[in-house]
């Protein structure tokens, strides 16, 4: 049974598409906004996100490009009738399909079953560097096997170090890439902080890192 997140704040289109879906079989959760749904994300692992556009707490736009930085999940967005700026948009970020509002709701349940059928055969990558292992496709670390748990900002940045080996990351790439996608403010001083975290979580020795290490005057870089 597939677990559907979707993500909309029109409560009516909710609890009809709800219940829709629900008596097709799907196992559906919803979130109202940006800040619910990264949450959940990183609590849960989907099968599908239904990815409304226009939210009053964030964008459609920033929440896919959130997860395509941290999970295979695919994507469908959800736009209005007529919208070739949101379509073409959603696409470019990773989108793996849309629907114009309003739809036929069997119309939708077809798109989603292609888009599962076409991803599913997709392998789940395992990203690894030294004793640290990314499963990327729960969203789960590991270090000699052991489990590391990590907020969902600190796992998005450890992602972005493994998927960009060996690439001297300046402080400000990070920000970019990393944070302005997530819709949060986080400024120079938050990122060291962070940085400092990750390397207690991840290191034999934080004060001595051999795995995210500093390149003077300019940023940071794994291996």
């Amino acid at each position: 049974m597939y677990r559907i997140l979707l993500v909309e704040d029109d409560k009516s289109i909710v609890a009809n598409l709800t219940e829709f879906l629900r008596r097709e079989g799907f196992l559906v959760e919803n979130a109202d906004g940006q800040k619910g749904a990264l949450a959940k994300m990183e609590a849960q692992a989907y099968d599908l996100v239904l990815l409304d556009v226009s939210l009053r707490d964030g964008n459609g736009f920033g929440i896919c490009t959130a997860i395509k930085s941290s999970w295979p999940t695919p994507v469908i967005f959800l736009t209005a009738s007529g919208d070739e700026y949101s379509v073409v948009t959603g696409l470019d970020l990773g989108a793996d399909d849309y629907i114009a509002k309003p739809f036929r709701p069997r119309e939708l349940v077809s798109r989603m079953k292609s888009v599962l059928r076409r991803c599913s055969g997709t392998p789940q990558p395992l990203l690894e560097y030294h004793d640290i292992s990314i499963d990327t496709s729960k969203a789960f670390v590991t270090k000699q096997g052991n489990e590391l748990f990590l907020s969902a900002l600190e796992y998005r940045l450890l992602l972005y170090f493994f998927t960009n080996k060996g690439v001297v990351l300046t402080r400000e790439k990070l920000l970019s890439e990393i944070w302005d996608i997530a819709g949060e403010f986080v400024n120079d001083n938050t990122l060291t902080v962070y940085i400092k975290r990750i390397r207690e979580k991840i290191e034999e020795d934080p004060s001595h890192p051999t795995i995210i290490k500093t390149v003077r005057g300019i940023g940071y870089k794994l291996g």
